[in-house]
């Protein structure tokens, strides 16, 4: 998963101002807001409301409604496990039962080190070949708990190959416009 960046409320009034003349503007708002942060905080929905000339109960009314926005930050991973009946046929109950117990959270919920949140989605399409998640956005059938660690374990590995890369072009004076010769 991509890194977030931190609240900053300048930052958000500059998305919120390069999408309020969008038609129908509030989805679209809510949308980069939590891309940019990772999660609508409680501080945007004011912002929101002001630069669209709503009230605070509707843009909050939005942000209830659709179950894919986020009012907390979410952890570096979410996974996103399929709830749809063909999932649980083969095997999602039994796979949240392990993530559960292996992360010690429920739906919704992230590890105390803000590793990975758990969410349900109902129906990703990949209905034969569950079951099925979307692991950082990515989607993942025929998942099982060993798959999504070493999923999650890669994951990690290469967020940390690209730091180190990032950290040594940085040394070196090549601001990536060069190539170093190190993966990017």
């Amino acid at each position: 998963m991509r890194d977030r960046e931190p609240w900053d409320a300048g930052r958000a009034a500059e998305i919120i101002a390069a999408h309020a003349g969008l038609e129908g503007a509030t989805l679209p708002i809510l949308h980069a807001l939590q891309d940019a942060f990772g999660h609508v905080p409680a501080a945007a929905v004011p912002m929101v409301a002001e630069a669209l000339n709503l009230s605070r109960a509707e843009v909050h009314g939005c942000l209830t409604f659709y179950h894919d926005f986020r009012r907390e930050p979410a952890g570096r991973h979410v996974v996103q496990l399929c709830r749809a009946e063909a999932c649980q046929a083969v095997g999602a109950d039994a796979l949240h039962a392990e993530l559960r117990a292996a992360y010690g959270v429920e739906w919704h919920g992230t590890t105390p080190d803000g590793r990975v949140t758990i969410e349900p989605v109902f129906c990703l399409g990949l209905c034969a070949s569950g079951p099925a998640a979307l692991v950082d956005g990515e989607p993942v059938a025929r998942l099982d708990a060993a798959g999504l660690a070493r999923r999650l374990e890669a994951g990690a590995e290469a967020k940390a190959a690209d730091a180190a890369a990032r950290r040594l072009r940085a040394r070196e004076g090549n601001t990536g416009s060069q190539r170093s010769g190190l993966p990017v």
